[in-house]
């Protein structure tokens, strides 16, 4: 047994390492940085990538990325991880509602950031909480995300009608004032949502692990996305949340997300620990 576990452990090192030079690789070639990508995390999506493509070795998967763009933006697509949904967490829409978004209005000009915004559930729950709190007209919403595949979904504002049983619930369960339905069209099993929403929403392509700070905002969601950055990257993350947000600014986490070993984490208040709201100290 003890040869058997020597050869897994010298084979997984081995895949690590190649790993490791395939992201520094593709960083030069086309300016995307999983260098700091939990470890684990970033391994099983490679070996996954490569096995749903029947691409033997890591190498072969270097040649093809360098080589093919349109692989490449494949890959990206299905690296990172795009897992939302509307009101996800309704209890964390509730707190938000309750604790964050009345204190907004002292603010003439409300400027928000989705990070990691996937297929933009989230940017359009945020549009439907202001728009029942009167804040809206003097809001903008900018919701980013490193694959331009699912900013560009995000955009469209198109999603499948069998996803609005879900929805509708976590809406309600949220503190919806109206029904969900109101916000949207139903056409041949999909929905589209209003172009009133849509109007105060500036989508774009933003990579957290390599670009800086854009704006200056009274509130910050990156929610379920650091999870998958190791520490470094984490603690990078948080000094760019930090930079872009104003004084006494709102920061929302994921459940399973915490500041407890940032360097900034002395710069915030807990507004709510279980719902991982926070607030900019100065």
């Amino acid at each position: 047994m003890k040869p058997l576990n020597c050869c897994i452990i010298h084979s997984f090192i081995e895949n690590e390492i190649e790993i490791h030079r395939l992201f520094e690789d593709l960083n030069s070639a086309y300016g995307f940085d999983f260098t700091e990508y939990a470890k684990s995390s970033a391994m099983r999506r490679v070996m996954y990538f490569m096995e749903i493509h029947k691409i033997p070795t890591i190498s072969d998967l270097t040649r093809i990325l360098l080589r093919n763009e349109h692989v490449f933006a494949s890959f990206v697509q299905e690296f990172t991880v795009n897992v939302t949904e509307m009101f996800r967490d309704p209890e964390f829409y509730q707190a938000l509602r309750q604790t964050v978004v009345k204190k907004l209005s002292s603010y003439p000009v409300i400027k928000i950031w989705i990070a990691g915004c996937s297929t933009g559930e989230e940017a359009y729950s945020t549009a439907i909480l202001l728009e029942e709190e009167g804040l809206l007209n003097r809001s903008i919403i900018y919701a980013t995300d490193l694959n331009p595949r699912v900013v560009f979904l995000a955009k469209k504002g198109v999603y499948s009608q069998e996803l609005m049983e879900l929805y509708g619930k976590n809406y309600n369960e949220a503190g919806g004032k109206k029904s969900l339905s109101d916000y949207y069209t139903a056409d041949y099993g999909s929905v589209i949502f209003d172009s009133r929403l849509k109007k105060h929403m500036v989508f774009s392509v933003h990579n957290l692990a390599a670009d800086t700070s854009f704006n200056e905002f009274q509130l910050i969601l990156c929610r379920n996305v650091l999870i998958y950055f190791n520490q470094s990257l984490q603690n990078r993350v948080f000094n760019l949340f930090h930079d872009s947000l104003c004084t006494f600014g709102y920061l929302g986490l994921g459940s399973k997300e915490s500041m407890l070993f940032s360097d900034k984490r002395h710069d915030f208040v807990e507004v709510d620990r279980n719902r991982k709201i926070f607030k900019r100290k100065y």
